[in-house]
């Protein structure tokens, strides 16, 4: 597969744009809103420009990638492509129509791909004539340098199509692991907590951003905390994913949404991208030094790592993916310092169980209940 499409300029699109033209893809790139992917393409090349400069990219490098990514104005264009990867805003409504759209377009060999980070691609295919070429290629941000893709079959796709898939982003020097049709699929799903009980804890007054943040870093190793990754992420994008996956799993209490993450969005304090979310971000912003409390600090670790851990021996027992490729995952996709499971035994199942249970006594809430294969391995 040589003729990429990818639909949507945005930071995501551009740069699954950048991943297939740095391996021999010739790409075409559409968005509605054709100024966005100038602005898109112009910034693409400053940031290989500095690799220019830097000496990690030699300029012809650099000038054979962008040759090889033409923006198109017209859905029509794509009429020759191997495959087409979606990057667009996340409404499974709207991804429907540009699915169905393209459908008249296209070869009948071409495969049709969303990089959806949550939405259902059984659903999104569902409408579709053809819906058995149609699979999930969910790329991480920022997509040229994060090595995990999750590929996701739905019900109706074919079934030689993942490992197809599968051998396209190895190709792409990419660490591709296949994962099942749930909500969040893998990642996004086991990671929830990460954020949930984060935000549960400000909310409670137990310690607030910088705390938490440092707690996480300082005795886990975590490259960034909570809320600093969802000020990288966009504190929207973040509460539509975890609004997602609470409503497709029937508003089960371990996913549910945080009125503070809500509060955020409706005053658009969406993080970075805005200047100020959680943090502020500018030249002249001065840092506040947080109250270091070990002790704090311990217990705010040991209650956050305990529901990662939960969450990954759960995706464990339902077989949603390998051991390996849900620590791997972990480790991949979100830079986690180690997987999951690994973790989990370092620690000590039974010690997660006991945080787990205290958490559920004290608050009575089905937020906190333990994976049954949890409890299992506590008891060895």
């Amino acid at each position: 597969m040589k003729n990429i499409g990818v639909i949507g300029s945005g930071t995501m699109g551009v740069g699954i744009a950048q991943v297939a033209a740095s391996n021999g893809c010739n790409v075409k790139i559409f968005d509605v809103n054709t100024e966005q992917t100038t602005k898109s393409l112009d910034h693409l090349k400053k940031q290989l420009q500095k690799l220019v400069d830097k000496g990690k990219w030699t300029s012809s490098q650099m000038d054979e990638v962008l040759n090889r990514i033409l923006p198109i104005t017209t859905l029509a264009e794509f009429h020759d492509a191997d495959c087409i990867i979606e990057a667009i805003i996340e409404d499974k409504t709207i991804k429907q129509r540009v699915f169905s759209d393209l459908e008249k377009i296209v070869r009948p060999d071409c495969i049709l791909a969303s990089n959806t980070s949550s939405i259902s691609i059984t659903s999104l295919s569902s409408e579709l004539q053809y819906s058995d070429r149609f699979i999930g290629i969910h790329f991480f941000n920022p997509a040229p340098l994060m090595q995990l893709v999750e590929i996701i079959p739905g019900l109706l796709t074919k079934e030689e199509l993942p490992q197809k898939m599968m051998e396209l982003m190895s190709s792409w020097n990419k660490l591709p692991v296949i994962v099942k049709d749930i909500p969040g699929f893998l990642v996004n799903r086991i990671a929830r907590p990460f954020y949930g009980e984060a935000l549960r804890i400000v909310e409670e007054n137990i310690a607030d951003v910088f705390q938490v943040d440092l707690a996480m870093k300082m005795i886990g190793n975590f490259k960034m905390g909570p809320f600093e990754l969802m000020d990288l992420i966009g504190i929207d994008v973040n509460f539509s994913v975890t609004k997602t996956v609470y409503q497709d799993y029937f508003f089960d209490p371990k996913y549910k949404p945080s009125l503070l993450q809500q509060r955020m969005v409706e005053a658009k304090l969406l993080g970075r991208k805005a200047s100020k979310g959680f943090y502020e971000y500018g030249d002249d912003i001065v840092l506040v030094e947080p109250i270091i409390d070990s002790g704090l600090f311990e217990k705010i670790f040991l209650r956050i790592i305990s529901m990662l851990v939960n969450e990954a021996v759960e995706a464990k027992r339902l077989q949603l993916a390998s051991d390996e490729a849900i620590d791997t995952a972990m480790l991949k996709g979100v830079n986690y310092p180690k997987g999951l499971l690994v973790w989990g035994e370092e620690i000590g199942w039974a010690k997660i169980s006991e945080t787990l249970q205290k958490l559920y006594d004290l608050y009575g809430e089905e937020r906190y209940r333990q994976s049954p294969l949890l409890k299992e391995l506590a008891g060895k």
